[in-house]
């Protein structure tokens, strides 16, 4: 079986769901309201408004802003501060925002004034987790409820009180584990609020790399479970012959955690998932590994699988698909198709029917550069999309090297010349090879906007990475302590193999926790997780001693072998690891790439021609220097309005922008306490059009905080 085979099931053809037949759906775009998550139920960010237009959005001007976290360090948020990236909803004149310490706080959306918040402390100690993108909301009558997850549990909460919903769940939540088929509730948490369709509140997850991954439904009034669509199969269903047997005893991850989009006219859900763990080592995985990497449309009401299109097979790189399917209408071939684009880190898009999984241009199988590793595979192919041409280069080349001083585009044609480039996909190696296009970049967890006339806007990241595989044995094949190879396997890729962290990544360094931290304090902090690191309760105990141990540099040079395994590495412990997420800057701390590193692009996705591309983002002590603006990485997506603009925070300077949707003239600008890692939403109040974006700053080494920030035209 082809991994990217397409198939449309007998249900969705019985049900009389083509094109040619099917009800039209709604209307695109969210009014006067910002009631879902990216906008409305197709992701697609776009508004109907228009009270701003090209023509006043220069006169805009801060309304309000709130500061949503505590004023004293003693209540834990202050290490929670930067990862403020909520899309905040608003219904009915009341903004919901999730604030970097988990509260859920309900505001005036006019004034900004409080009127309640939800701190998930008061129900549970250990509410903490990643980074929260935003929230769900459902009504019925006069029942509003608004969902949040904390720590492993989801809440549902009255929305007009803030109280929990006590006949939901268990005394007002659920945990987050359930439905999985393992046996017991693994930590799964949340990052993206899943979606609502009907009475079901779709999620997918962070789920640990050791964990199969899977999508569910529940019930929004009781909690009940309604259904599970397992990403990695079971023998007997569809895919399983994609992966070695019983590789989901073993193997983790492939859930969603990016978000999902639903054609609620066609009750179809579409997911996009994520890699299988472990992330960089496929050794015990190979095979195309369905429904990895993989667009997935399911029956919503029952998460029967409709079709699916594998983007990217036997993943080795982390190449997550990082956004929700982008949901739109386009005139294909003198047709008017309801289509889905989906982008991916490598800055492609792919365009499909959303009906039956056709691709609206070719893709081609293009060979892969086979692995430098004895006995690791990788596969023979990966598709790309004949058009859209990508939205950013696709190697780095010697065109490429740093251009904005002379010092960096002597070091970066030297590192060049010695480390190579194979782009996003390099064969896994013990040697450092350039990754670009990055893990970070192109698309981005913001998503792409798309308006009715079929064109999508996206902000793209061009940042060079290094790729490197290290050995969890010594030099002379001995076996490394048991601790070392705990970290090598569970730690590296975020801390380093060096354990020096990355900083411009938000990764700390760990070399020198000695005498900073007790066993007790990184014990738990390995236990629980907390801020971007997710936790690992389901490591043995033996395990995380061994990694405090080492890290602490009191493990003893040879851990005694446990009475179960055999020589060698035990099968927990793959005999590769990745070295770590490191980006590639200059001395001066800039992208080691010649500009931009950061880009606005405009694709008619009715013709397949990209309209145009702008630098995002500026560094001003580089135009200072009489260097053009650069853009900057960026993270948070774009708003588009029917007022012709698009609204983007997402650079690293702080600063919000509005660019003309038909030229990507840049028409205003306006300075950000932190910068708006956040895609941005905009809403109508009191006759009063806003757009309000979530200030947190923190990535790109950036400062953090964690205000809303609300701008109008002048009352």
């Amino acid at each position: 079986m082809r991994a990217h085979v397409i198939s449309v099931s007998l249900l969705l053809l019985s049900a009389g769901c083509a094109n040619t037949c099917a009800p039209r759906p709604p209307a695109m775009g969210a009014g006067r309201d910002w009631r879902t998550y990216l906008g409305d139920a197709g992701s697609t960010h776009y508004s109907t408004l228009d009270q701003i237009t090209t023509a006043n959005v220069a006169q805009l001007q801060v309304a309000w802003t709130f500061d949503t976290l505590p004023t004293t360090a003693s209540d834990g948020a202050g290490s929670m501060r930067g990862d403020f990236q909520t899309n905040n909803l608003i219904v009915d004149g009341v903004l919901y925002t999730a604030s970097p310490a988990r509260e859920v706080i309900a505001l005036d959306a006019a004034t900004g004034a409080q009127r309640w918040r939800f701190d998930p402390r008061s129900e549970r100690e250990d509410a903490v987790g990643n980074r929260q993108r935003g929230l769900a909301y459902w009504a019925d009558g006069q029942d509003r409820r608004v969902f949040t997850s904390a720590g492993t549990w989801l809440y549902a909460l009255d929305a007009t009180t803030g109280k929990p919903v006590r006949t939901f769940g268990d005394n007002g939540s659920i945990h987050l584990g359930r439905g999985l088929g393992l046996g017991g509730t693994p930590s799964v948490r949340l990052n993206t609020p899943g979606v609502v369709y009907k009475n079901l509140l779709i999620v997918g997850g962070l789920i640990p790399e050791n964990v199969a991954g899977g999508i569910r439904a529940f019930d929004v009034r009781t909690g009940e479970l309604k259904w599970t669509f397992r990403t990695i199969p079971r023998p007997g269903e569809e895919g399983y012959d994609t992966w070695p047997p019983d590789a989901w005893k073993t193997a983790g991850g492939a859930s969603d955690w990016s978000g999902h989009s639903v054609d609620e006219a066609r009750g179809i859900v579409y997911v996009s998932t994520e890699t299988a763990g472990p992330d960089f080592w496929g050794g015990d995985r190979y095979g195309a590994n369905l429904f990895a990497n993989s667009v997935v449309a399911l029956d919503a009401a029952t998460g029967k699988r409709l079709w699916h299109y594998q983007i990217v097979h036997h993943d080795l790189w982390d190449l997550d698909l990082p956004a929700p399917p982008t949901l739109l209408t386009v005139t294909h071939q003198g047709k008017r198709i309801d289509a889905l684009a989906q982008g991916t880190k490598h800055g492609l898009l792919f365009v499909f029917d959303r009906v039956t999984g056709t691709a609206l241009w070719p893709v081609h199988e293009r060979p892969t550069t086979p692995s430098r590793i004895p006995g690791v595979k990788v596969w023979p192919t990966q598709p790309v999309p004949e058009k859209p041409a990508p939205l950013m280069r696709q190697r780095y080349t010697a065109d490429d090297v740093a251009t904005i001083s002379p010092m960096a585009r002597l070091l970066t044609t030297e590192r060049l010349a010695r480390s190579g480039n194979f782009g996003a996909m390099p064969p896994p190696s013990l040697d450092e090879t350039i990754l670009f296009p990055g893990p970070d970049g192109g698309f981005e967890w913001g998503g792409a906007a798309a308006d009715p006339d079929g064109v999508v806007y996206a902000n793209i990241n061009e940042i060079p990475w290094f790729y490197r595989m290290v050995p969890t044995r010594g030099p002379d094949g001995a076996a490394l302590s048991f601790g070392h190879r705990q970290y090598l396997v569970h730690c590296a890729a975020c801390h380093g193999a060096d354990r020096r962290g990355d900083v411009h990544g938000g990764m700390p360094a760990l070399d020198a926790l000695k005498g900073r931290r007790t066993a007790e304090q990184v014990s738990k902090a390995i236990m629980t997780g907390g801020g971007r690191m997710p936790p690992f309760d389901r490591l043995g105990e033996r395990q995380r001693a061994a990694i405090v141990g080492f890290l602490l540099g009191n493990e003893p040079a040879s851990a005694p072998t446990p009475p179960s395994a055999t020589a060698g590495p035990q099968k927990e412990d793959p005999p590769y690891a990745f070295g770590g997420f490191l980006r590639w800057f200059d001395r001066e701390g800039y992208p080691a790439i010649k500009p931009p590193w950061g880009t606005l692009n405009a694709v008619d996705l009715n013709t397949g021609e990209i309209l145009w591309k702008v630098a995002l983002g500026e560094y001003k002590e580089l135009t200072a220097r009489g260097i053009p603006p650069t853009g900057t990485e960026n993270y948070g997506g774009p708003v588009v309005t029917a007022g012709g603009l698009v609204f983007i925070g997402a650079s690293a300077d702080e600063t919000f922008r509005a660019f003309d949707k038909k030229t990507g003239k840049l028409l205003w600008q306006a300075a950000l306490p932190f910068s708006g890692n956040a895609t941005p939403s905009t809403y109508m109040a009191n006759g009063r059009q806003y757009v309000v974006i979530s200030a947190g700053g923190g990535k790109s080494n950036r400062p953090g905080g964690g205000t809303v920030v609300a701008f109008a035209l002048p009352d």
